[in-house]
């Protein structure tokens, strides 16, 4: 089939192509029990830690491929660190959970590795892919965080200064609406020809499976393992995963993930089961009530 056939309206802007490919696995989330129930409040301190913990690692994973291809044409125009980029504030909100030691506290399991290492992947060998995963998280958080920023500061009533809510926090964005309209524009002025379009379209719905992957992977995790209402851990859930050898430059792709796996091999929270489900939410609706206001 040729690209003409599959995306008949080629002649779109990227971000429009990008809303209308992402759709169908965009309503996937939306229509999930986790989002909802996250609305409502439904969410523990121990799960947001533990689903900020792997937004760290997915954010670190991102803003380092982000920062190797800084200066390609491929992703220059869409370079917005002071704006956009994550990492610093999810350390702040994990030093404000797990405490100084939060580094060898917080577990990362192997949905959220296997994350890590397509972010690797793409950044290594395709860097022009590398925008369909930006625009996937970083304006979906743009759009969603401040909505998902009260519910989270009600529901587990944290301080009305921001603590532990410094991810949802976007200091360089004073106006949301005119950013990502900017935003837009400088993806839409992104050089690439069909081929190349429709490989970004694929990504970014990668990226949105790999979003979901990662708290449906939770989910198991504690289904398989529900042990007297308190999950325990299964060993090959949160193995250490081989790495690619053929990464030759810079860090290894899930590197720091599979250290922390390695220590948490035999470490889940015990948390019942229904409330574990209720927080998984959390990232499917960063992901899902972010695109939807995109």
């Amino acid at each position: 089939t040729s690209v003409s056939l599959l995306f008949p309206s080629m002649s779109k802007d990227l971000s429009e192509l990008l809303k209308e490919a992402t759709k169908e696995v965009h309503e996937q989330a939306e229509n999930t029990p986790f989002m909802k129930n996250f609305q409502k409040g439904q969410v523990s301190l121990q799960e947001f830690k533990l689903v900020t913990a792997s937004l760290y690692f997915i954010y670190s994973a991102l803003e380092e491929e982000i920062e190797r291809n800084k200066d390609s044409p491929v992703y220059a125009p869409v370079y917005f660190p002071a704006e956009l980029h994550r990492k610093a504030a999810l350390e702040e909100d994990l030093q404000y959970f797990y405490g100084s030691n939060w580094r060898k506290e917080i577990p990362c399991p192997e949905a959220t590795q296997k994350y890590v290492e397509r972010l690797h992947y793409v950044g290594k060998n395709h860097p022009e892919l590398l925008v369909a995963h930006a625009y996937t998280r970083y304006l979906g958080d743009l759009s969603g965080g401040q909505v998902l920023k009260k519910i989270a500061q009600k529901a587990l009533q944290l301080p009305s200064t921001g603590e532990g809510l410094a991810f949802f926090t976007f200091d360089g964005v004073s106006n949301a609406t005119k950013f990502k309209q900017l935003y837009r524009s400088r993806m839409n002025a992104l050089e690439m020809d069909l081929a190349t379009k429709k490989r970004v379209l694929e990504e970014a719905k990668k990226a949105f499976l790999l979003n979901i992957q990662v708290f449906e992977a939770l989910q198991e995790l504690v289904s398989k393992g529900q042990e007297n209402g308190h999950p325990r851990q299964p060993k090959a859930e949160l193995r250490t995963r081989n790495v690619n050898k053929s990464y030759e430059h810079g860090a290894a792709p899930g590197k720091e993930c599979e250290k922390t796996n390695r220590r948490h091999t035999d470490m889940m929270p015990t948390t019942p089961l229904v409330r574990w489900i209720l927080a998984l939410g959390f990232l499917a609706t960063t992901v899902a009530v972010g695109l939807f206001a995109m």
